[in-house]
C-alpha cells in the first residue's frame, strides 16, 4: 500500500468539526440522533464486524449510538470523531470499565474485539485513521486522570478533547508526541538497525523522540549519532504517519551520513548494519533468504526504506 497522506493510519475520512466540540447543545443533539454511530473499544481493542459476504474484507464495528445507551448513562468515556458527508456524527466509546462486554450485553453476538495493529491492513481506507484518532485519545485520557498542577482528579470535556480540573481550574489538552524516524544513507547503502525485542531477522530505520528546544533536523542527527555513532550532514523530510501507540506522530526523514563506522552507543540497538540497495530490493520483493526483513507496509519505516530503494 503506497504511503500517501499519512499512510495506513492517515487519510481521515471525516470532518473533525472541531468548532462544535464545546457546544453542549449541538453535541447533545448528536448524542441522541438516530443516525449517530459509535465505535466500541475494549481494553484498546476495537469492535470489528464479520465480513458482509464471503471474500469481503473486514470493517470497524460502528453501531448505532442508541444501542449503547446503557453505557452512555453509565458514563463510559466517549469521544467525538467527526461528521461524514451525510451529516452523521461518529463517536468512539471506551468500554474497558463496563464489565466483560465480549460475552454479555448488546455487542456479545455481533462481532469481536480485535487487535487494531494486526487488523489495520485489512480495513478499508479511512477506518485505520478513525481508529488511530480514537485509540490515541483514549490512551491519553487513561494517563491524564489527575491534574498536573494541583493533583486533583480531572474530568473529560469538549467531547473528549480536553480535561478540566474542577479544583484549580486548569485545562489539559491531548498531546501528540513527535518521533523522528530516519533512514541514514551513504551512496547505495542504507543504515538499518535491530531494536532489542525485534522479531528475529527484522531490521528497520532508526527512530527516537524529539526533545524540547530541538528542531527535527537536530533530533535526526542526535538520534543517529547516539544510536549508531554515525554523523549526519544533511536531513530531508519524507512524510508523516499517525501512530496511536500510545499517541505519537512519526516524522519520516532521510539523513545523509558523513561516515560509515558504526559504534552502538545508547543501548537502544542490538545491532546495526549498512545494507546495499540491491539487497533491500530483494528483501522487499520477497527474494531474500529470510535472515533480514523490514517492517510491513502498515509502518512508515517500510515506505521510507522502499521509497529510497526504488527511487520512488
Amino acid at each position: 500500500m503506497a504511503l500517501e497522506n499519512g499512510g495506513i493510519f492517515g487519510s481521515h475520512p471525516l470532518d473533525r468539526a472541531g468548532i462544535h466540540r464545546n457546544n453542549q447543545d449541538w453535541m447533545a443533539q448528536k448524542l441522541t440522533a438516530a443516525e449517530s454511530l459509535v465505535l466500541p473499544i475494549y481494553h484498546g481493542r476495537p469492535f470489528v464486524l464479520p465480513p458482509r459476504a464471503p471474500g469481503q474484507g473486514r470493517e470497524l464495528g460502528f453501531v448505532r449510538l442508541s444501542m449503547l445507551e446503557t453505557y452512555v448513562n453509565q458514563g463510559m468515556p466517549l469521544v467525538f470523531l467527526g461528521m461524514d458527508d451525510k451529516d452523521r456524527a461518529y463517536f468512539a466509546m471506551d468500554l474497558s470499565g463496563a464489565g466483560d462486554v465480549r460475552r454479555q450485553g448488546p455487542l456479545a453476538e455481533l462481532g469481536k474485539f480485535e487487535d487494531g495493529r494486526a487488523l489495520a491492513m485489512e480495513l478499508p481506507d479511512g477506518d485505520p485513521a478513525m481508529l488511530a484518532q480514537a485509540l490515541a485519545l483514549f490512551n491519553w485520557h487513561s494517563t491524564h486522570g489527575f491534574c498536573a498542577k494541583c493533583g486533583a482528579q480531572t474530568v473529560m470535556a469538549d467531547a473528549g478533547y480536553k480535561r478540566d480540573c474542577p479544583s484549580c481550574g486548569a485545562e489539559h489538552f491531548p498531546r501528540t508526541d513527535p518521533v523522528v524516524i530516519m533512514l541514514a544513507t551513504n551512496g547505495d547503502k542504507a543504515l538499518l538497525g535491530r531494536g532489542k525485542g525485534f522479531p528475529d531477522g527484522m531490521f528497520s530505520a532508526l527512530a527516537g523522540f524529539v526533545e524540547h528546544g530541538e528542531t527535527l533536523e537536530e533530533a535526526v542527527a542526535r538520534e543517529v549519532e547516539e544510536e549508531a555513532g554515525i554523523k549526519v550532514r544533511r536531513v530531508s523530510y519524507f512524510q508523516t504517519q499517525p501512530w496511536p501507540y500510545p499517541y505519537s506522530l512519526m516524522i519520516g526523514c532521510y539523513a545523509e551520513a558523513a561516515n560509515e563506522e558504526i559504534v552502538l552507543g545508547d543501548d537502544e540497538l542490538e545491532e546495526a548494519r549498512w545494507v546495499d540497495r540491491g539487497t533491500i530490493i530483494d528483501v522487499i520483493e520477497g527474494r531474500g533468504d529470510g535472515s533480514l526483513w523490514v517492517p510491513p507496509p502498515m509502518a512508515i519505516a517500510h515506505h521510507l526504506i522502499r521509497n529510497w530503494a526504488f527511487g520512488d
